[in-house]
């Protein structure tokens, strides 16, 4: 029996919103077990220059990634969506261990399984040093509130 993960494509408006905010929930939890179940067992991933395949490999990048971004905060906003591809932009605020801050502004593009599970993620990212008055995302750890504004209405 295989797992599923719902939504399921092809992807609608409405589908394709709902995975891209679970994605977004789940990567605010920073739980490198949890984020990796969206993802299927041989999932390949092109993130910045590093490539990672399958969900082991996954967890070990995710946890040295939020080792590194401290007070990590992402938004995630859907860009396009066609029959099982998403394509996304998003934004995220993280300082290092010198007190340092940084936003990271990216695009990915998603592939997804019959069941759901995202075979293929190729992300695009740059970072900009910021001073910490510049500072956009200010919520408490975990999922992005509701009234918290998108990346459109910050105009980013």
């Amino acid at each position: 029996m295989s797992e599923k993960r719902h939504p399921l494509p092809p992807f609608s408006e409405e589908t394709a919103r709902q995975k891209v905010q679970a994605a977004e929930d789940a990567w605010n939890g920073r739980d490198p077990g949890r984020v990796s179940l969206a993802y299927s067992l041989d999932s390949q991933w092109r993130n910045r220059a590093e490539f990672v395949t399958g969900r082991d490999e996954i967890v070990a990048f995710l946890t040295r990634k939020w080792e590194r971004e401290l007070d990590y905060r992402l938004i995630k906003e859907l860009w396009a969506y066609s029959g099982n591809r998403i394509a996304v932009r998003f934004a995220y605020e993280w300082r290092d261990d010198a007190g340092n801050w940084f936003r990271a502004y990216g695009n990915e593009n998603w592939e997804f399984d019959e069941d759901g599970l995202m075979t293929h993620r190729h992300a695009s990212i740059n970072d900009l040093a910021i001073a910490p008055e510049d500072r956009l995302f200010h919520w408490t750890e975990g999922r992005r509130p509701n009234d918290h504004p998108s990346l459109s209405d910050l105009g980013l």
